[in-house]
């Protein structure tokens, strides 16, 4: 069970993307005053991985018109996620993390050496962190496998609810 709470300001990481950038999340949050969607994945050999990321990119523009920032945290080889991302035309923010510092602060499952089953090593599991523009969690969801995860079209009706129904002290200040 997750120790962070609705609400909770969330840690700040710092890591290189496939880009060519480098994410500092505490200053990131300061120059973009809007809620964050971060998506962490498995890797760019996941096929259950590729489809989410793929449905997330076909719905950019409904994240867009929210002022919803999309991006993404794998462990796997940038290289590869680079690949990757450039196949598929993905225009988000990917950033990995191989030393999974990202992972192991905001808590999410990885699959370690001391895993009970083989399955490509060491790599972090899906996790989902919808933030607002002060980094506090609106929503958040970790997997221990591959499947189970919301869909695009879920995270949007989430999104909507959470929207509708959001008390005063956590609305934007927009």
């Amino acid at each position: 069970m997750s120790s962070f709470k609705l609400g909770d300001k969330m840690p700040n990481f710092s890591l290189p993307t496939i880009q060519g950038d480098h994410i500092d999340f505490d200053k990131h949050l300061e120059e973009h005053q809007s809620w964050h969607l971060i998506v962490f994945f498995r890797g760019s050999w996941c096929p259950v991985c590729v489809e989410e990321l793929k449905e997330l990119e076909q719905q950019q523009s409904y994240f867009q018109d929210k002022d919803i920032h999309l991006m993404a945290i794998s462990t796997d080889n940038p290289d590869d996620l680079k690949a990757f991302a450039d196949k598929e035309e993905l225009s988000f923010p990917i950033m990995y993390d191989h030393d999974l510092t990202s992972l192991k602060a905001y808590e999410v499952h990885y699959h370690g050496e001391d895993a009970p089953y083989e399955d490509h090593g060491v790599h972090g599991e899906p996790a989902y962190f919808l933030l607002n523009e002060k980094g506090q969690v609106l929503y958040q969801q970790r997997q221990t496998s591959p499947f189970g995860r919301p869909h695009a079209n879920e995270l949007r009706k989430i999104i909507q609810y959470i929207r509708k129904n959001l008390k005063g002290q956590y609305k934007s200040l927009k």
